[in-house]
């Protein structure tokens, strides 16, 4: 008996101690990556999203092959939210909970990225915010959780306000989807513009629901308000729709038309020889960006999917090399560390160096500004400059009086 004990107690110790090598090991994996949690409506608006998964895919890839995060492995795991805020919060609580990710990144649409950065408010969770536009995102209800990097509906405005204020036109139109984002660049184009040119007379607005204009009652409305020009918010689908519709019936004759995001090749791609020639877009020319730092951004994106890439792949590629660096920078998962490394940090994009300010966490990342044009029957745009999106942020002041105090 004494034997089979003996026998019995070297068993139990020899597995006793292979479960805490077991265990030592497990730990260890676990600490040798780090994950992000990313959620998007891939379903609900593939044209930008599809893009911008390809873009975070290249940029993981690439943090990965230079070391990771301080030599752990950076891990994505990804979530669509169907383009519904409850999906999307549903999203971003399994991510938390169940995935333990030590931040969040994503989302497209406004009201889906006010949802998920309120989210991160209760939880006290990092949001990196990529492509919801609406000022209040940062401004009026922005919290010390949520940054943001695609530059907001205030500053591709006023990029737009500089060259509207150029025109002629008096009596200006606006035509924008019936959500937050439209609702806030027109408000916001309008104070700008307005601000420029005191002459200006706003005669009619139009708000189709997003993704179900009928476009032929729209721009209908839009002529029998007569005016010099127009203000175009509409994206995607819409924005096919209400261009065909326009064109067909002559809207665009002898008027002048400013318009958001227009110049995106996702969207401008769609119209081919439909496009309209002269309109006053934000958007990406990528076969017209000479520099080394889009120029590198450029061949590894076409080398890895034989495809141009489109302004969700820059937006995509940014938002994880963003979610790097702050994580390298705080040398921790620890949310009051990201915080604190990500207010002020300087980084590289392809579109050149950008910060993230403290006051409101908006990133200084900006756009191109130009005019639509038609080359081989495809859409293009051309006299395009870029706008450094420092130049065009909201003023320290207008920050404190509207951000809510932390």
């Amino acid at each position: 008996m004494r034997r089979q004990s003996g026998l019995l107690g070297i068993v139990l110790a020899g597995l006793a101690a292979a479960t805490m090598t077991t265990g030592a090991t497990t730990a260890a994996f676990a600490q040798a990556e780090i994950k992000i949690g990313e959620i998007n409506s891939y379903s609900a608006l593939p044209s930008f999203t599809d893009p911008y998964r390809k873009g975070w895919q290249l940029a993981l890839e690439e943090v990965n092959a230079a070391g990771g995060i301080n030599g752990k492995k950076l891990v994505v795991v990804s979530k669509d939210d169907g383009g519904k805020p409850a999906d999307a919060v549903t999203a971003a609580n399994e991510l938390v909970s169940s995935e333990k990710v030590v931040m969040l990144t994503g989302t497209f649409f406004s009201h889906i990225g006010l949802a998920v950065s309120d989210f991160a408010k209760q939880k006290k969770v990092f949001f990196l915010a990529a492509e919801p536009l609406t000022d209040a995102i940062t401004m009026t209800k922005g919290n010390r959780y949520t940054f943001r990097l695609r530059p907001s509906n205030y500053m591709q405005a006023a990029m737009l306000a500089d060259e509207a204020a150029k025109l002629p036109a008096k009596r200006w139109a606006t035509v924008a989807p019936n959500y937050e984002y439209g609702q806030s660049a027109v408000a916001v184009f309008k104070a700008l513009l307005s601000k420029k040119r005191p002459d200006i007379q706003w005669v009619g607005e139009q708000w189709p629901p997003q993704g179900k204009i009928d476009a032929g009652p729209v721009v209908q409305a839009l002529a029998a308000t007569n005016p010099e020009a127009i203000l175009n918010v509409e994206f995607g689908p819409d924005l096919v729709k209400f261009v065909r519709e326009g064109n067909t019936r002559g809207l665009f004759k002898g008027k002048s038309v400013v318009s958001f995001l227009t110049g995106e090749p996702e969207y401008l791609d769609p119209l081919k020889d439909e496009t309209p020639e002269g309109w006053i877009v934000t958007g990406y020319p990528w076969y017209d960006i000479k520099s080394a730092d889009h120029d590198k951004f450029l061949k590894a994106y076409q080398a890895k999917f034989n495809d141009y890439p489109r302004l969700g792949s820059i937006v995509g590629y940014g938002t994880i090399k963003a979610a790097a660096a702050i994580l390298a920078k705080a040398n921790s998962t620890d949310t009051d560390k990201l915080i604190e490394a990500a207010e002020g940090i300087k980084l590289g994009s392809p579109f050149g160096e950008i910060t993230f300010r403290k006051s409101d966490h908006q990133a200084t990342l900006g756009a191109y500004v130009g005019k639509t044009a038609v080359k081989d029957g495809k859409g293009v745009m051309v006299e395009s400059v870029y706008r450094d999106g420092k130049d065009f942020l909201p003023s320290e002041d207008d920050v404190a009086k509207e951000r809510p105090k932390d």
